[in-house]
């Protein structure tokens, strides 16, 4: 692995007095994907909640960019350029594809490369130029994936975290998002993307852990967790 831009250590986290994460050990590197897989109700969004500040860890290290961060805000992380993307797109009703993007910039300072980026979102996702006056919410599913992953990188994120990346899209739409998501990454960005299919998060990533009740059970290079024969048989059905 190259240098790490976020390292993880010992997370534990849970709501109130119900413990949901124990003792997680994780590393993003610099320039690198990386998936968290494992079944519905794994922890991997509850993970991705500590990572970005929506929940505050009950123990263990978070360290990025070579900054301990566990107590920050959510603001503080975005300014930092840890940016979350959630489950569910969380797009505004109300407001067009166009205001939407733009309020993923809404904390930054150089306002003169703000038009700029929102023409790369809309060179990597047509449809979004297309339907730059639209109500946000009335897009179809994928366009609004699209939607939400684009108000993500106009935050001018160093991390991207995408939470369920592929829930209730077709295929097809799966593989433009990824094809994206190649680019953004090849530009420099680095993702961390959690992912109930498997087989699509191993194909995409460079490196994986394998969540399952709130803890680490596998980790390595995506080619190592996709021939590692229990990772095989419980979600891959080999």
């Amino acid at each position: 692995m190259s240098a790490a831009l976020l390292e993880v250590r010992h997370l534990a986290v849970g709501y109130g007095d119900v413990q949901v994460v124990w003792n997680v050990d994780l590393a993003v590197p610099q320039g690198d994907v990386v998936a968290l897989i494992g079944s519905n109700g794994a922890g991997k969004s509850t993970i991705l909640r500590a990572l970005s500040g929506l929940l505050q860890p009950t123990g263990g290290r978070i360290v990025f960019n070579g900054e301990e961060v566990r107590a920050a805000s959510p603001l503080d992380f975005v300014r930092r350029g840890l940016i979350h993307v959630p489950e569910g797109r969380r797009l505004f009703a109300g407001l067009s594809v166009l205001d939407n993007l733009m309020l993923g910039a809404y904390g930054r300072s150089d306002r003169g490369a703000i038009s700029a980026d929102i023409e790369r979102v809309f060179d990597l996702f047509p449809r979004l130029r297309e339907r730059r006056r639209q109500d946000a919410v009335t897009l179809s599913g994928g366009e609004q994936q699209m939607c939400a992953i684009g108000r993500g990188l106009m935050a001018a994120p160093r991390l991207l975290l995408i939470d369920e990346l592929s829930l209730g899209l077709a295929p097809k739409v799966v593989d433009e998002l990824i094809e994206a998501l190649r680019k953004v990454n090849a530009a420099g960005t680095s993702l961390l993307v959690v992912e109930q299919d498997v087989a699509t998060a191993l194909e995409f990533a460079d490196h994986a852990y394998v969540i399952d009740q709130g803890r680490s059970v596998a980790a390595g290079t995506a080619a190592e967790i996709l021939r590692d024969p229990s990772v095989r048989a419980a979600y891959l059905g080999i």
